[in-house]
């Protein structure tokens, strides 16, 4: 063997110590293989087991449905609970419940509802005094099988318990109650958890209002409820009743009232969305947009929750929309709670009879001018309306409103066309003004103000009324708009006032129009036209120059009554049949006015 031969199988020797040394692992590497190998192990073992468990469960499961099947050949009756959705195990708690569903139906003169123990609650709410917009009864709760409330909380033993999940056991011995005006009645129900403990439910309703209480005992639990609180909500979405369910579901949301505030939950888009308040809770309500559920309770109390829950976009007529309210309240020391609920129309009277802060649910106009609103729409609005509507129908009652309003506002009017007229008159001198001092803007403002002092002139006098009628206008637009006082009030044409009076359908559509135009919107819009070419065509001695300000002015007057038919085409019809009732009473009265100021200038001539 060469030099070069043993030179190079050293070489290679030493290149393989080497490698093997740099190579191998550490022995915290070795410990970490050997752990992971351990767990492989035993996880092959555990996955093993298992499908040998599985196996035999099958094999069981199969066994067993074979024998149920020779036992009982006949098909099982189902009951109202699904059979394929399993409750979820609430402990001591899913034990209390009784096999049987059954159902109380409860009749009054406002509504007729059917209670279950299957959450001990009402699972149907039928309104009697109100029908949905194509006449038929108005639903409050939709199709459900369990109680539209739930009470919740979570026990000792680490359940978290929701009672509309438990069947109760009736302690009502009767299939349906009558309830007569001036009467009460009580529907019971108790969920027997073992020989000293149980929870009651009492129901009692009556025959002269949309609201109803509940007592809660909590017999023996002082120990199996942690915290001694209990959370209590109304969980099934309320029924859509007006014709157009996009409109509504903009209405469609859920309130807590807390801190001398009120609080909303809306949603604007596809998705889930919760709040939580903590402190002392008023109510906590969800509504359509006349109809509203409420839950108030004399207890002491811990915070509120809301949820909302849409599944497409608002504009979307298959879009549903799921809103729920629950209150946070504490068990007595005596082991009771109370509840105040309230399920019905969002009348002033009705809401006003239960929670005097409740009806402010109902939008009577924007927030910085509620100063004014509110106790408009409270002490004149509302006042006028109940009084009105035991001689006439609410369409001439709006028709009488308006005039009414128009004879209030008349010494301001009269004031306002007077100021208008001297205004015309004054157009050629103010003309020769503003040619003389053409170059000296000062100058001709300074002249024109004091040509408005020596003829005793004020630039504004026209304005005042039209700003004094602006918040009644604004008021009247959102009230007319959301209150059930107009609602399927039928006049001339228009078969409902809270909603628009479509008598046109366009072959096409037309943008922030639509495909479909307004009967009293067309006739106030003409009203409106014929005002503006009164007002700029008339003044003392039939006259009067034209409209202040040149053609463009002119062209303004015509322009502004068609931009209103854009925005009132889609309101409410009563709101349009106000203000075209407004502006024809006002034709009227300048009339008279330029008469009048027409035989003024005559005897002052003589």
């Amino acid at each position: 063997m060469d030099r070069n031969t043993v030179t190079g199988l050293v070489l290679i020797f030493i290149v393989m110590v080497a490698w093997g040394y740099f190579s191998m692992p550490s022995e915290q590497e070795l410990r970490e293989r050997q752990a992971q190998a351990r767990q492989d192990s035993i996880a092959a073992a555990q996955a093993d087991s298992q499908r040998a468990k599985t196996m035999a469960q099958n094999e069981d499961s199969q066994q067993q449905d074979v024998e149920e099947a020779q036992a009982s050949p006949e098909p099982q009756q189902q009951t109202l609970r699904s059979e394929q959705e399993e409750p979820q195990n609430m402990g001591a708690f899913s034990a209390a419940s009784v096999a049987d569903t059954s159902e109380i139906v409860v009749k009054t003169p406002l509504y007729r509802a059917t209670f279950t123990n299957l959450g001990a609650g009402p699972s149907q709410i039928t309104l009697k005094d109100y029908e949905t917009w194509d006449h038929k009864p108005v639903h409050m709760i939709k199709d459900t099988t369990q109680s539209a409330y739930s009470m919740g909380f979570l026990t000792s033993e680490n359940y978290n318990v929701e009672t509309n999940d438990l069947v109760f056991e009736p302690l009502t011995n009767a299939d349906s109650l009558t309830v007569a005006k001036g009467d009460s009645a009580q529907v019971r129900y108790a969920l027997n958890i073992s020989d000293s403990k149980r929870i009651v439910y009492t129901y009692t309703l009556s025959g002269d209002s949309h609201q109803f209480g509940l007592d809660v005992t909590f017999e023996g639990l002082e120990r199996d409820i942690i915290g001694g609180t209990v959370d209590f909500g109304w969980t099934s979405p309320l029924n859509f009743t007006e014709k157009d369910p996009t409109l509504e579901s903009t209405y469609s949301s859920a309130y807590v009232y807390t801190g001398g505030e009120m609080e909303r939950l809306k949603l604007d888009e596809a998705g889930r969305n919760t709040q939580d308040y903590n402190g002392t809770i008023d109510w906590v309500a969800t509504r359509t947009k006349f109809f509203t559920q409420i839950i108030k309770t004399p207890n002491s109390t811990q915070g509120a929750h809301l949820v909302g829950e849409q599944t497409g976009e608002s504009g979307k007529m298959t879009t549903d929309h799921n809103y729920k309210s629950f209150i946070t309240t504490d068990i007595s020391p005596k082991g009771k709670a109370a509840f105040s609920l309230f399920a019905g129309p969002m009348d002033y009277h009705a809401l006003s009879s239960y929670d005097a802060q409740t009806y402010g649910m109902v939008d009577t106009g924007y927030s910085w001018l509620s100063w004014m609103s509110d106790p408009l729409v409270t002490y004149l609005i509302i006042p006028y309306f109940d009084a009105a509507e035991n001689y006439m129908s609410i369409g001439f009652a709006i028709i009488l409103f308006a005039i009414l309003i128009k004879m209030v506002l008349y010494p301001l009017t009269k004031k306002s066309y007077r100021s208008m007229a001297a205004m015309k008159e004054l157009q050629p001198k103010m003309q020769e003004i503003k040619e003389k001092y053409e170059d000296d803007p000062e100058k001709q403002q300074k002249e024109t103000m004091k040509l408005y002092k020596e003829e005793g002139v004020n630039p504004l006098g026209g304005c005042l009324p039209n700003l004094l009628q602006l918040p009644i206008l604004i008021t009247l637009w959102r009230f007319f708009q959301n209150s059930i006082l107009i609602r399927q009030q039928e006049f001339l044409w228009a078969g409902d006032l809270s909603a628009p009076d479509y008598i046109l359908n366009l072959p096409f559509e037309v943008p922030f129009l639509g495909d479909q135009l307004a009967g009293f919107v067309l006739l106030m819009t003409a009203a409106m036209m014929a005002q503006s070419k009164l007002t700029g065509g008339m003044g003392p001695g039939g006259g009067g120059g034209g409209a202040a300000g040149g053609p463009n002015m002119k062209a303004l007057q015509y322009i502004f009554p068609f931009m209103l038919l854009f925005i009132f085409n889609n309101f409410a019809a009563g709101l349009s049949l106000y203000y075209l009732i407004y502006n024809v009473v006002s034709i009227g009265q300048q009339l008279i006015i330029y008469r009048q100021m027409d035989k003024e200038k005559e005897m002052a001539n003589a």
